[in-house]
């Protein structure tokens, strides 16, 4: 079993930035796929972004150039850089790990 730690979400102005990390337990976390997905109120979960432990990425295009995600495999844990934060943003984020676990959520909030 992987437990999920998600942390970093926030409130943030337009054109802020943000880093959210995904702290996970377990030993398989080097060895699986990671990411990040995110829901706003009344739309369905969509991906944000994936990494493989091979390191290729896929970001979704509304977040392409803005957000980077990235994985440290000696702590376990993945992050989500997000720049240029846009109200759009506001979501709560998940934390994915081998496509079967997942974080508890954090809340994203992008406001003046």
């Amino acid at each position: 079993q992987v437990q999920l730690v998600e942390s970093g979400g926030g409130l943030v102005q337009p054109g802020g930035s943000l880093r959210l990390s995904c702290a996970a337990s377990g030993s398989i976390f080097s060895i699986v796929a990671v990411g990040w997905y995110r829901q706003s109120p009344g739309k369905q979960r969509e991906l944000v972004a994936t990494l493989t432990r091979g390191g290729t990425t896929n970001y979704a295009d509304s977040v392409k150039g803005r957000f980077t995600i990235s994985r440290d495999n000696a702590k376990s844990t993945v992050y989500l850089q997000m720049n240029s934060l846009r109200p759009e943003d506001t979501a709560i984020y998940y934390c994915n790990v081998g496509a079967v676990f997942w974080g508890q959520g954090t809340q994203v909030t992008v406001s003046s």
